[in-house]
């Protein structure tokens, strides 16, 4: 239980520095749906799939090994160096060779008309990819604090920035109509400004970050470069196949789409990304645990019975999922206004579905702790790239005819076929006590509780209903996985003491 306190508190700090400048950012979805139109949004929803790609390439999977060299006492001395010098050749040398081809990019992302676009997203991937290393070594050495203070900072400079450029400037421009904020305001910009928003928060980080940055030396050690690029060579190809699993469907969705909502493919592209940030509060769930159980899990790997601490925290997470599953599928009412674009309300039932996906791929974060601490990272990129397969195959035979809901299903499968696989995969290789029947029944149950709200208000169309059996709900099952996990309650800090 000492191991699962630890997380506990890390995954706190790093919770509050994922989710309150994601939090943020999802707050700022009823402004943008109000201040973009639904090709504009489809515009950003493009460009940022393109800019999570490039992502994942700019760093070759440099932050996992980061933490998996860390451990050894031989290369402590060099591994920041050597990483860090790494990083920024790189990124440079990636950034001057991408910045000759930005109309081609432009192209393929659906934005030809808006190569400036994808000049704009080059500096937030390279600003972005510059602040990695520099964040893991605060992960790394347990600053979990001074983390938290530079994400939620620089967030709120993004917000602050887009509200200058799309709510003050407009304003401005009304009031002295021969100012440079009537000729910024008069075009079609809002896209833009969202990415400039972006790339000075990207860029307000890595000046935050600037004493850690700073503090490496142009030391390079060719032998531990060479171990950590084997090393992190698979998880490239992890990374990337997720990426292609979470965002590709937007760009085959301008590809192979046919408009179903009545406007534009560009809309249902807006509509689909929208509708996507609904499953938000899973999705920080998982960040938050993610940053917090990499170091956790190579930590544990070295101790007593590792395999049984990552059984319970399992356990845990997928309980704390369930209950955010119920919360917002339930109250999808409530949650729809955050999207202000009542057009795009249409996308709302593809909701549940890549609530669930989420989940899924949640539950694969955590079973892929094997191939991570035993040095198995190809095993890890067989299985993204059969997640990536699966991805591609769904969405090139079915968004011809159903637009985004066949993205959202392949999302669903792609994360369902990576968590089995996975699970099944880890059980020989690295055997790890996983509840899985009850954990399995426990999802089973939260998706017939939300089938069983959904028809009991199709039969009455009353919204006071409709909350308060929402509330039943989420409260029965509450105290349903109180009563049967009374004992591991208990064990808990904090709570452990009320549970009688």
């Amino acid at each position: 239980m000492a191991g699962i306190k630890q997380l506990a508190g890390q995954t706190l700090w790093y919770g509050v520095s994922s989710i309150v400048p994601r939090l943020l950012n999802y707050l700022l979805t009823p402004y943008l749906t109000l201040k973009l139109s639904g090709a504009s949004y489809g515009d950003m929803t493009l460009v940022y799939a393109l800019i999570s790609f490039l992502f994942i390439i700019y760093t070759y999977g440099l932050e996992t090994a980061y933490f998996r060299f860390s451990q050894k006492e031989e290369y402590a001395a060099d591994l920041y160096n050597t990483t860090s010098v790494s990083i920024i050749t790189s990124t440079i040398l990636l950034t001057l060779i991408l910045w000759l081809f930005v109309e081609p990019l432009a192209r393929i992302t659906n934005v030809p008309e808006h190569p400036e676009y994808i000049k704009i997203a080059l500096l937030v991937v390279a600003f972005d990819t510059l602040a990695v290393i520099p964040f893991a070594k605060l992960r790394q050495v347990g600053r979990p604090v001074k983390y938290a203070v530079v994400r939620i900072s620089a967030v709120l400079l993004n917000i602050g920035a887009l509200y200058f450029f799309l709510s003050v400037s407009p304003r401005l421009a009304k009031s002295n109509p021969n100012s440079i904020f009537a000729v910024i305001s008069n075009g079609n910009f809002e896209t833009a400004f969202v990415i400039i928003a972006n790339a000075l928060m990207s860029l307000f980080t890595l000046l935050l970050l600037w004493k850690e940055f700073k503090a490496f030396r142009w030391q390079f050690n060719t032998k531990l470069w060479k171990e950590i690029m084997i090393y992190s060579s698979p998880m490239l190809i992890v990374g990337f196949g997720g990426m292609v699993n979470e965002t590709l469907d937007r760009m085959m969705l301008g590809w192979w789409g046919v408009p179903v909502s009545g406007g534009s493919i560009k809309d249902d592209i807006g509509t689909y990304g929208a509708c996507y940030k609904l499953s938000i509060l899973i999705s920080l769930s998982i960040q938050a645990f993610r940053l917090g159980a990499e170091p956790f899990f190579f930590k544990q790997a070295s101790g007593e019975n590792p395999q049984r601490v990552y059984a319970r925290v399992m356990k845990f997470f997928v309980i704390a999922l369930c209950l955010m599953f119920l919360f917002v599928s339930l109250y999808l009412d409530v949650w729809k206004h955050f999207i202000q674009n009542k057009s795009m309300w249409a996308g709302l039932k593809v909701v549940p579905v890549l609530l669930l996906a989420n989940m899924f791929l949640g539950i694969y974060y955590n079973l892929s702790v094997w191939y991570k601490v035993t040095n198995k990272i190809s095993s890890g990129a067989w299985i993204t790239i059969a997640g990536t397969v699966v991805t591609i195959l769904i969405n090139y035979l079915f968004i011809p005819a159903y637009s985004y809901v066949a993205s959202a299903w392949a999302t669903f499968f792609c994360y369902l076929t990576m968590m089995v696989s996975c699970y099944i995969w880890g059980q020989k290789e690295y055997p790890v006590p996983y509840a899985w029947k009850k954990l399995l029944a426990y999802i089973i149950i939260v998706v017939l509780l939300f089938f069983l709200h959904k028809w009991l208000t199709i039969l009455w169309t009353n919204q006071i209903f409709s909350y308060t059996l929402a509330t039943m709900l989420l409260l029965a099952f509450g105290l349903f996985i109180l009563k049967i996990e009374k004992k591991e309650f208990q064990k808990m800090p904090v709570i452990g003491k009320y549970i009688r």
